[in-house]
């Protein structure tokens, strides 16, 4: 399934969800977050839908959503449940279209009172784009979920620097992480659809994303 990515990042809040509005708008794909938490503050399935100009149509439910804005497995335990990672599976459905995935938080966020996003995304299988800043401390935070991936034998398909362009930086995490920078979304000043096709034109490898 090369046309289906997993979108993981260094930590909460890096730009995971905007680089999924990014692909969805750009690749027309299919977006699923399989596992939502803070839905006080609204999810990021529609926060993708606004961004990316899609519909419903063209996103998949969560599987569990939770309201308190934490870790999953503590959501659940507040929720007097448990994430069942066996519950989780990729629709067969979509084999042919693009597909966004987008994981919670970074690689070891626990899901339950065994598991990590990170087994999550060793039962998928799927090639990782991992979104990571560009500012100070990029490099230690992104060679260590790297080396994660790596020793989970994941495929890692690249990484995507949000923030202010660091050449520096850039050329670290490549050289040490043993990965491309496949993409940049530099600070946007209003996030919508036309910026976000525009930032995916001039700041990313297209022929990353050719079938």
């Amino acid at each position: 399934m090369r046309n289906h990515f997993f979108i993981t990042g260094t930590d909460a809040g890096v730009g995971k969800t905007t680089l999924s509005a990014l692909l969805c708008a750009a690749l027309d794909a299919v977006y699923w977050k399989p596992i939502q938490t803070g839905t006080l503050e609204g999810s990021d399935r529609v926060t993708v839908m606004r961004l990316a100009g899609i519909g419903t149509d063209r996103t998949i439910d969560e599987v569990y959503k939770f309201v308190p804005p934490v870790s999953p497995d503590l959501a659940a335990r507040w929720a007097g449940t448990e994430i069942d990672l066996g519950r989780i599976n990729l629709p067969g459905s979509l084999n042919n279209d693009w597909v966004v995935i987008e994981g919670v938080g970074g690689v070891l966020v626990p899901i339950n009172q065994k598991q990590f996003m990170l087994d999550m995304m060793v039962k998928f299988k799927l090639p990782v784009i991992l979104a990571a800043r560009s500012s100070i401390g990029t490099v230690n935070h992104t060679l260590l979920t790297l080396a994660a991936l790596h020793a989970a034998e994941l495929p890692v398909h690249g990484v995507v620097l949000i923030g202010d362009q660091n050449r520096e930086n850039r050329e670290t995490i490549e050289r040490f992480g043993h990965v491309r920078v496949i993409g940049e979304i530099p600070r946007l000043p209003n996030l919508h659809r036309t910026a976000l096709m525009q930032v995916f034109m001039s700041h990313f490898d297209r022929g990353a994303f050719s079938q």
